[in-house]
Order: structure tokens, then sequence, then C-alpha cells
């Protein structure tokens, strides 16, 4: 189903800017403006400066922080400090990691994918699936970008089914004892390593296996829908050509469904807005839930709130709930769905999420405004969402289990969208570890 096709990527020539990890940067949607600082103080060449340039005062249409990226991505390959691969390749990637929030001494996670262009495809073709939906000011930046640089930085991440490992083996085979390309710890501690895989024999194989299998974009719905978006523009400016064009791909990562080395991460939701007081709110949830306290007095708060979330964790694996807390109230609470509630086996796989019933029972009736439901926080961090609360940022924090892979799998097959915010594939692929620069 897939047409994955090798390219000519362009990555940074040590021999001109140095050390890569210093030209390297995360990527750009979880930036935020000190990390942008340091990224462009770091180094002259950091990607940061294509990806995520500066606004500055007097920008127009003709000048502006796209262009600025345009200009320095054509000086940066005049003068060396980036280099196009002669030959077409596959770029097999790995990422040594500790989990997200674990605790000290837990082992670590070794996530396996490999970067190529794929053959654009229409969302409904029955090839590539989103499973979240999109909003449109990022869009707007991204085809920005885009237009003037005629290049993608980041890679958009796919996941495809291979529970034999057939592909990944394949491509470990094909660079055998090779040393990687790059190999160094990141800013985080991360093991990023990089290899090139050139052999024809090998690429058509990894192409073959490839077009048997599905698409699901597990992260980069903005990216992967603005190269839609710039592949209509372009063929509306020059007609369909009767041959294939640069912009016809986008690179992506791809990783199997079934790698134990990738985590999903639930996104809790913290309001900010007014809520009922906690005899009244625990009045109006218990038609839909059984609600357990955790109570806790100050001296013994981390040990009630460790058993509180490992509770969440164990017995949310067979039934839908819920980990709530509220602002100035001594006691944390499980949210089971009662089972009178809970949804068919004939519901759709969307309705049958976590995060959708959270929406559906929950959210929508403490935030049944638009506005009080954008002022929601979002956090990854089971203490971060708790502490919110505990110290006032937050009124109430709703914390979920994270969504399953297969369930991703699912909504996506069906296709429909999960709410936003759904989920959190880690670890996320650096920026400017490889790129793919159009010609045409």
């Amino acid at each position: 189903m897939a047409h994955v096709i090798p390219f000519h990527g362009t990555l940074y020539n040590p021999a001109t800017v140095g050390d890569v990890r210093q030209v390297v940067a995360p990527p750009y949607d979880i930036i935020d403006s000190t990390l942008q600082k340091t990224l462009h103080d770091r180094h002259p060449n950091n990607v940061i400066r294509l990806e995520l340039g500066y606004e500055q005062p007097g920008d127009n249409a003709s000048h502006n922080k796209y262009t600025r990226a345009a200009v320095a991505l054509k000086d940066w390959l005049k003068a060396g400090a980036l280099r196009r691969d002669s030959q077409p390749a596959v770029y097999y990637h790995t990422i040594e990691y500790q989990p997200p929030y674990s605790t000290p001494g837990t082992p670590t996670k070794l996530f396996k994918g490999f970067l190529s262009t794929v053959a654009l495809e229409e969302f409904g073709s029955g090839k590539i699936y989103p499973h979240e939906n999109t909003r449109a000011a990022a869009k707007t930046d991204r085809l920005n970008l885009l237009e003037a640089c005629r290049a993608n930085f980041s890679p958009i991440i796919s996941l495809y089914s291979d529970p034999q490992n057939d592909i990944l083996t394949l491509i470990e085979q094909a660079i055998a004892s090779d040393k990687p390309r790059i190999d160094f710890q990141d800013d985080v501690g991360f093991r990023q390593r990089l290899w090139s895989v050139t052999d024809a024999g090998a690429l058509d194989k990894i192409g073959q296996l490839m077009k048997t299998k599905l698409l699901f974009i597990a992260d980069g719905h903005h990216r992967y829908e603005t190269a839609l978006n710039y592949r209509r523009a372009r063929r509306q400016q020059a007609g369909t050509p009767s041959t294939p064009q640069p912009y016809d791909n986008v690179m992506m990562l791809f990783a199997s469904l079934e790698d134990k080395g990738l985590t999903v991460l639930p996104t809790h939701r913290v309001l900010t807005t007014r809520v009922p007081a906690a005899s009244d709110l625990l009045r109006m949830l218990d038609p839909l839930f059984e609600v357990t306290p955790f109570p806790f007095q100050s001296n013994n708060e981390p040990q009630v709130r460790g058993q509180f979330i490992e509770t969440l964790r164990s017995r949310g694996q067979s039934v839908p709930m819920f980990g709530l807390a509220l602002q100035n109230d001594p006691q944390y609470y499980l949210l089971t769905l009662r089972a009178a509630h809970r949804p068919s086996a004939t519901a759709s796989p969307r309705d049958r999420l976590d995060v959708s019933l959270l929406q559906q029972h929950v959210v929508s009736t403490l935030c049944p405004t638009q506005q009080e439901q954008e002022a929601i926080l979002y956090s990854k961090d089971d203490h971060e969402a708790l502490n919110w609360v505990r110290q006032g940022t937050g009124t109430a924090a709703l914390l979920l289990n994270p969504t399953k892979v297969a369930e991703v799998q699912a909504v996506a097959s069906a296709g429909e969208r999960m709410p936003h915010k759904s989920t959190y594939f880690f670890p996320k692929p650096l920026t400017g570890l490889v790129m793919n620069v159009m010609e045409d």
C-alpha cells in the first residue's frame, strides 16, 4: 500500500560544522521561547534557524522568517555545511532512551525506525491514515516554510504493522557491521544513531515489503496535510506533470506498531476555570462513576499519591478509569465508569477510547463552553498535573491512562479522528539528522 521511495538525504557535514549535536534540535512544536534562543545562540548553523526562525520588525510578504530560512538553506548548501548524499538511501535510526517520568534505575528502551520519503496519498485512499484532527494556524505556518524552502527538515512519524519484524531485520542485515554515520548523546542523554542503507537489492526488498503495509500517522498530521496542500498548489501552477515530482513525496520516519521501544504517553487535562465544590462535584459524578477516595495529609501525601497513580495504571487497563484531583481538597479520587455507561462492543473505536469517554462524561460537563475548553492545560507528567492543582495553577486535574497503539490503529482504520491531545508518541526524532531538500 505504501510507496516508499529512497531519497538523496541532506545531512550536516561534520568537517564544516563540527559536532553534529550542536546543530540539531528537538521538534519545533515542543520548543518554547527559551529553548529557541538557546538553540539560535548555540551554533550559526543550528537547524532552528531553518525550522523555527525569529520574526523581526519590518517583516513583510517578501522578507520574513521563511525567506530568511530559504536563504540560509541555500547558503549552507553552497558553503558545505550541508551536503546532499550522492546515492539514494533509506536511513536506519535508533534512539536509546530512559522512559520519561520513570524512576531512577528503570532500564533504557531502544526505539528503532527508518527514514525515507513516501508518495503522498490523499486521506481516504485506504493507504495512509490520520488519527487526529488538525488546526489551521499550524498548517499555514508549515506551508509558508515549505513554499519558501522546498524542503522537509523534520520527519512525520508513521506506524506500520510488522509482527515478524521482517523490514527492520532486512535493514539491520544491510548495515551489518557498518559504523553509524551519526552517533552521539543528545542534550537529555539519549543516544542518537543513524546509518544509511544504499544497497540497491536491499532497497528494492524494503520497497516491496512496504507496499503491503498500511500507514498510520502517529505524529506530524499538520506537516502531512501541509505537504498535500503544497502538492495541490504546485500542480495548479504547472498542471499535473506526466512524471512524479519531488513535491509528490514527503519525508517520514517509519516505525513498527509492535516495536517495544515505542512509548505512548497520556495527556492529562488540567482545568483552570471554576469547578463545583468537591461534595457537589462528586454528587454530579455519582450516577456515572464509582468514586474511590485516597485521603492524605501533608506528611503522607507522596505515598498516597504513588498508590493513587499505581492503582490508576493497573486497574485502568481493564476498565475505563480516570484520576481526579481538586484544588484545596486533601483527597485524590479514582473515577471508574459504571458498567451501565460503558460503550458497547459495537460502539465505534473512537467512542470506546478513554479520552473520548472523559470528554463526553466529565470535560464537557465541567467546561461546557469553547472558551473554557480552550483554557485547559495539558501535561504528560502525572506529578506535574497534580502539582499544578496543589499549587493553585489549576482548579482540577483529570488523569488518563495512555492510549494503546492498537486503539490508534483501530480509530484510524475506521476513518475516525481522535479528540484533540489524545496521544503523545515518544521518543520524538530530532530535527536536522536528515533532511529532504527537493530539487526540481
